[in-house]
């Protein structure tokens, strides 16, 4: 019981203590991200896109994360987490810049990608961090905490996005506020404690003091570490673990896609159906109030329980509402719909929050963490990049009805696909 209490105590130590480093940067970033995603699909109907062509446009967001997490583990590990993202948060400011100014369609598209990229940037330093430093009786709670800074940002992205949107009356006054942050996550970033130092003196003072101070050796099953013995590069990391990732990881895609596929279809919808900007603000936002209400009760239920009871509902959950959704564009209620239906998304979400970035980590071999992760982040994002363009490719050779049903099935087979691999690959936590 004191041993249990003690590896407790000292794991939300260590998240007390990289707060100001890992999560306050990281909902920065996200606040200022998830103010602009709802409006995208505006800003690019206005510069002439049509419903298939603004889907595209907000699918560059996430395929320029899928490109960028490759060079972005190659910039961690060369550069250190500090300069990796003090270099990202400029070249984000280049991007915001370009997107604020952009005369025509092409421009804005770019613009998306480029900070897509750099959001691979923030993404792999941190998860990299956390699997190396977190003990595995508290990994899925600070990893769950990640997670809901990035929903810290759904929630109060949107929610802020609809009252510049009315003060203002510009779609792209939610482009300045998310260059505003960008400022404040490289101030935040470059003046900051560096977390690696802090993590390396915290381990150094306790070893004097002869205490085990929960980052080293709790004597729990901590699969990520520092680094030691041969280190293989990515593609042979991907073919040692081909089975892993082939099974696991494809179902890891599917949560992705389902994630981003919401973010591209609830605009869309809503903007189908003819509300305005500022009420499909509203309504995603207060569906990601719902998500973050219920980030750390996905940490507390994998740690206690295990990663499957998270993940199976909250596929099954989002792959059912997306699947009602498709049946109601044409109902005299669509609006009220709308709204239920993208809550109980919300609440799908919420439930996996922090999943892939656990089971990421549990996967992670101890002397290969940074190329096994970003093999992780690829194949997982692929689900998240190809949803978007299934959603644009569909909902141009059909309707955005079919899209949304398409999205949904894919949820259910996700769920379907958790049910099968998490158990054998991850056991019950000891």
């Amino acid at each position: 019981m004191n041993d249990d209490s003690a590896t407790r105590g000292a794991a939300a130590d260590a998240i007390r203590r990289y707060w100001p480093m890992i999560y306050a940067p990281t909902a920065l970033f996200s606040m200022g991200e998830g103010a602009i995603v709802p409006v995208l699909p505006m800003i690019a109907t206005d510069l002439g896109a049509t419903l298939a062509a603004a889907a595209l446009v907000a699918a560059c967001l996430i395929v320029g994360q899928l490109c960028g997490n490759l060079p972005a583990g190659l910039l961690v590990e060369r550069a250190g987490e500090r300069r990796a993202m003090v270099v990202a948060s400029i070249i984000a400011l280049v991007g915001v810049a370009a997107m604020y100014a952009a005369p025509h369609l092409a421009v804005l598209g770019i613009a998306t990608f480029l900070i897509g990229m750099c959001a691979a940037v923030f993404h792999i330093a941190r998860h990299t961090f956390m699997t190396a430093r977190v003990p595995y009786s508290h990994r899925a709670r600070a990893l769950a905490l990640v997670g809901g800074s990035f929903r810290l940002g759904a929630f109060t992205g949107p929610a802020i996005a609809a009252g510049l949107i009315w003060w203002t009356g510009q779609d792209r006054s939610t482009i300045i506020f998310f260059g505003v942050c960008l400022v404040g996550v490289g101030l935040l970033v470059a003046f900051g404690p560096d977390p690696e130092e802090k993590a390396l003196a915290a381990e150094r003072e306790a070893r004097a003091r002869g205490v085990d101070h929960g980052f080293a050796d709790t004597g729990e099953p901590i699969t990520g570490g520092i680094p030691t013995g041969a280190r293989a590069g990515l593609f042979r990391t991907m073919w040692d673990h081909r089975v892993v990732l082939a099974r696991l990881g494809v179902a890891g895609a599917m949560l992705s896609a389902v994630r981003t596929g919401r973010q591209t279809i609830l605009p869309l919808w809503g903007l189908s159906i003819g509300l305005d900007s500022a009420n499909v603000a509203l309504i995603i936002g207060l569906a990601g109030a719902i998500e973050f209400s219920l980030f750390y009760a996905s940490g507390q239920v994998m740690d206690r329980f295990g990663r499957v009871w998270t993940t199976v509902p909250a596929q099954f959950l989002m792959g059912a509402s997306f699947l009602a959704l498709s049946l109601t564009h044409e109902l005299t209620t669509a609006s009220m719909w709308f709204g239920a239906l993208a809550i109980a998304v919300g609440v799908g979400n919420g439930l996996s929050s922090g999943a892939l970035l656990t089971l990421g980590s549990d996967l992670a071999p101890r002397a290969n963490t940074p190329q096994f992760l970003g093999a992780w982040r690829t194949i997982t994002d692929c689900g998240g990049a190809g949803a978007p363009l299934l959603v644009s490719a569909v909902t141009a050779l059909a309707t955005l009805s079919v899209a949304t049903g398409a999205v949904g099935m894919i949820g259910v087979l996700g769920g379907l696909a958790f049910l099968r691999w998490v158990p054998r690959f991850l056991p019950h936590p000891r």
